[in-house]
């Protein structure tokens, strides 16, 4: 038993970060703190001062555990990936989670490579970006391959130049074909330095060369090959426009963020219940507004203009790999300090916060805070159909099964073909919307044949079982496994028999969680819940069943797809997989040599020795191997792959 008063004279006067339980572990609130000591007692001492969202998240406490660090800016690092991960309900939360495409070029390689990547590492490659569109990126990569004609492939050049056959890309004039040694490596890497020219900006040369090949083409009268430089130059033009809108001020990188909020209001008590926020940033890069992002926050009522800023920074730039120079920001952050030391070491330069106070410095505030306001509200209806879809379906399901803080449901299935390679799936959906993080697959272990409840036992023990041990093992590291949480409500993908299983499983493993059986009429849609022995009828045009149906369809489409992909690997077993001594490397070395299974059959061993990696005992392997039994040729004739 956890005994909160005494738990906080072990409290310690060090940096660090606390997490707050919930009577289901569920985490419900992750801070940081100076002095963790003193920090942590403050929620439990009797106070006037505690704002409304405090004193209820206090009330559902029932253990805490903290994380000692050895900053408080380690502290902030850690707080912020805890919160990312857990999604606590008292924080304020960033609702998307969206990471920024970058154009990256392989420089360090012998014929480099350019792609798209939302990860910025710390290599000898060059980026460019973020980018605020994908699409904008894969067109401009499309441009380039036009242009240029660098390769995409992942082949490691020079040392597999003329290991394979050239890929469609040759053929359609979009790579000149290192993989073959058609272009040496300083031709190629002139069209690398043109692609940077490019990326960086530098239009005029590429318009030029491409206005004199259209010229030059019309004047041949070949004009289907002026068309296509036509083309080519109106999509230069349309890339570079895009970088049009400068910010004449200044030609440093910056981010300029702001926030507009709206109170949601209950039309029967005329109270605020609640509030929507959308932050609004303006992505400044070079001196040119590249683009610009909006974000919804849930906001709890309490939650002042610091607040809500503070928490959008940290969530944000914990999962950005790019941090600006400078930040204009509406409303200034808590422990800005600490913050601009955090930014400043996953930058690797000084950043700084800034509040602008006139000037057109604060004018671009004020157009992105305006811009805020004019998304909540186009997108205040679209945000509302969203909550009934979601909570609101939750809030039906709860009042029909007259359950309370029903958050998190669990659903189950079975999928097979007459019993072979039988396997379960478990969807997890909270606050109405799937967290497809905790979806799990099992593969059935203990029963053969085409038994359904035989299998939902073995899955339903596997998953409580090591719920159970993972709580039982749990060392306060603040890494949890998602099977530590139990859930609100178990949806079972039947009626009374699969309810009976589950119940059985539960009560063996003495846990009390409710369940209930989505019971299909003969069309195989569901007509009602099974829940204490009762079907309960449901409206069908109601939200609440419709999330029904969607975790339903989402079970089964979870395990389909399972089921499917191990088929799918089963299928592509060749009998090439059955020779000793031959690994995946000399089985490849065998396909590009050979066009079919017969002609490896028919080769000698000196023939085999030639093939590379092949020496004298691997290929008096393989040999023997079609060689020992008569019969095998049989299986030969079956097998009818073609391994090119």
């Amino acid at each position: 038993m956890f005994d909160i008063e005494e738990e906080l004279k072990k409290l310690p006067a060090k940096p660090g970060v606390y997490l707050m339980h919930d009577e289901k572990d569920e985490i419900i609130y992750v801070g940081k703190a100076i002095s963790l000591k003193n920090r942590v007692r403050q929620y439990f001492q009797s106070s006037r001062n505690k704002s409304p969202k405090i004193v209820k998240m206090v009330s559902h406490i029932a253990r805490f555990e903290y994380i000692i660090t050895d900053s408080e800016l380690e502290a902030l690092v850690l707080e912020c990936n805890l919160i990312k991960e857990h999604r606590p309900r008292y924080n304020t939360m960033l609702k998307d989670d969206k990471t920024y495409p970058y154009i990256r070029v392989t420089v360090e390689e012998a014929f480099p490579r350019v792609f798209m990547t939302r990860q910025k590492k710390k290599d000898k490659s060059r980026y460019f970006g973020p980018y605020t569109s994908a699409g904008a990126v894969k067109d401009t990569l499309e441009l380039i391959r036009k242009l240029f004609r660098i390769r995409t492939c992942q082949r490691v050049l020079p040392r597999d130049i003329g290991k394979e056959r050239a890929c469609l890309n040759y053929h359609i004039h979009q790579c000149e074909a290192p993989c073959q040694g058609l272009i040496s490596q300083e031709e190629y890497g002139k069209k690398i330095e043109a692609v940077l020219d490019f990326l960086n900006g530098k239009y005029d040369l590429v318009m030029k060369s491409l206005e004199e090949k259209m010229q030059q083409a019309a004047e041949q009268m070949e004009f289907e090959e002026a068309i296509v430089y036509r083309e080519l130059i109106q999509s230069v033009r349309h890339v570079s426009q895009k970088q049009k809108i400068t910010d004449n001020t200044t030609s440093d990188d910056r981010d300029i963020i702001a926030f507009a909020v709206a109170d949601n209001v209950d039309a029967e008590s005329g109270e605020v219940v609640s509030q929507d926020a959308v932050v609004q940033v303006f992505f400044v890069r070079e001196g040119r507004l590249i683009g610009r992002d909006h974000f919804h926050l849930n906001v709890a009522l309490e939650d002042t203009n610091t607040d809500i800023m503070t928490s959008f920074i940290q969530q944000f730039y914990a999962g950005t790999p790019f941090v600006p120079r400078e930040l204009f920001l509406q409303h200034p952050v808590e422990d800005q300090a600490f913050i601009e030391q955090w930014l400043t070491s996953k930058r690797g330069h000084k950043v700084t916060i800034r509040v602008p106070q006139k000037g057109q410095k604060e004018r671009l505030v004020e157009l992105a805070a305006k811009n805020a306001q004019m998304v909540l509200d186009q997108d205040k209806e679209k945000i509302k159909k969203e909550e009934l879809r979601t909570l609101g379906a939750v809030r039906q399901i709860s009042e029909w099964l007259d359950l309370s803080d029903l958050n998190r449901m669990e659903a189950f299935d079975i999928s097979n073909i007459s019993g072979f390679q039988s396997v379960g799936s478990m969807v997890v959906f909270e606050d109405g919307r799937p967290k497809r993080s905790d979806y799990r697959k099992f593969r059935i272990k203990s029963v053969q044949g085409p038994n359904d409840y035989a299998s939902m036992e073995e899955v339903l023990t596997r998953r409580f079982a090591h719920g159970l041990e993972s709580r039982k093992q749990e060392t306060g590291n603040g890494t949890f496994d998602s099977f530590q949480k139990f859930p609100d409500l178990l949806l079972m993908d039947g009626g009374r028999g699969q309810v009976n299983i589950a119940e059985a499983v539960l009560e063996r493993l003495q846990i009390s969680i409710p369940v209930c059986g989505m019971v299909k009429d003969d069309n195989h849609r569901t007509r009602g819940l099974y829940y204490h022995n009762v079907e309960i009828p449901i409206d069908r045009h109601s939200e609440g069943f419709q999330l029904i149906t969607r975790i339903q369809d989402e079970a089964h489409r979870f395990a389909i797809e399972y089921h499917r992909s191990l088929r799918q690997k089963g299928a592509v077993h060749s009998i090439l997989d059955d020779i000793p001594g031959i690994g995946p490397k000399r089985r490849q070395a065998l396909m590009r040599h050979f066009d079919n299974v017969e002609e490896i059959k028919q080769a000698d061993v000196d023939r085999l020795k030639e093939i590379e990696g092949m020496n004298e005992a691997a290929a008096q392997s393989v040999y023997q191997f079609f060689h020992q039994a008569v019969d095998r040729s049989a299986s030969l004739q079956n097998d009818g792959k073609l391994l090119k």
